[in-house]
């Protein structure tokens, strides 16, 4: 391995670590296959040193009737895939840009990053905060996830309100996210616009919810409320509740 990977892998490594303290961690194969809730990271193969793909633990259909299988299959295979490749082109031209000294595309590299790692963030996170109804999938939080969301929003009912009213009005395209914000300890819920703006610095995402519309429109249209709320349907609050404990410690 020369100095030029020495550093891309560092950086990636980085990079996944910002994740949220391990948030996109839930068990996986070298091929990115998550597996278990042993907490290895997933979207990253160490051997060849770049981003991948990671499989879906779930099979497309799945999540129907809320989220249709041909959505999920464009969405995995072309959307998310799209920003893989992206993040591992521009992690590329900036190794290039290293070793040639020259740095006139570098502001433009690493706004390449910025956007495309964190749509391959988003989308792990989005994969593993989901379940088949009644197999992992909906229902309400337990423990000391729902002790914390009981405390920062009053009840489940208003999380689930204030929650939903975020990603319905997401201004053009983005997310909805649960975050745990490290200075007061608390949990609240903010919006993303595109893959990375608007995310208060330090937050670490819980649960998103995609409200591009390459994610709800072929089966709800212009209907972005209707897709927000089928989408309860299927959090896997098991998954999110685990990722809170690492990151309360």
């Amino acid at each position: 391995m020369n100095q030029n990977e020495q550093v891309d892998r560092r950086a990636a490594m980085g990079a996944m670590a910002l994740i949220g303290s391990g948030l996109a961690f839930a068990g996986a194969a070298s091929a990115g296959q998550p597996e278990n809730d042993s907490f290895l990271p997933i979207g990253w193969d160490a051997e060849a040193s770049e981003y991948v793909l990671p499989k879906l633990p779930y099979a497309f259909d799945a999540l129907e009737p809320h989220l249709d299988a041909q959505t999920m299959q464009i969405h995995h295979g072309k959307h998310h895939a799209g920003y893989v490749r992206g993040l591992n082109a521009a992690l590329a031209a900036l190794a290039e840009a290293r070793a040639s000294g020259d740095a006139s595309l570098v502001q433009y590299w690493s706004r390449k990053v910025s956007f495309h790692g964190s749509g391959h963030v988003n989308h792990t996170l989005f994969w593993l905060g989901m379940a088949p109804a009644g197999k992992g999938g909906g229902g309400q939080p337990s423990g000391p996830l729902a002790e914390a969301i009981n405390r920062d929003f009053g009840g489940f009912d208003k999380f689930s309100w204030q929650f939903q009213a975020a990603a319905r009005s997401v201004e053009g395209s983005g997310w909805g996210w649960l975050v745990h914000e490290p200075i007061s300890g608390r949990l609240t819920v903010v919006q993303v616009e595109n893959q990375q703006k608007l995310l208060m610095t330090g937050c670490v995402p819980l649960l998103g919810i995609d409200v591009w519309e390459h994610a709800y429109y072929l089966k709800y249209q212009n209907r972005r409320a209707d897709y927000v709320a089928a989408f309860m349907n299927v959090i896997n609050w098991g998954h999110v509740q685990r990722l809170y404990e690492r990151v309360i410690g």
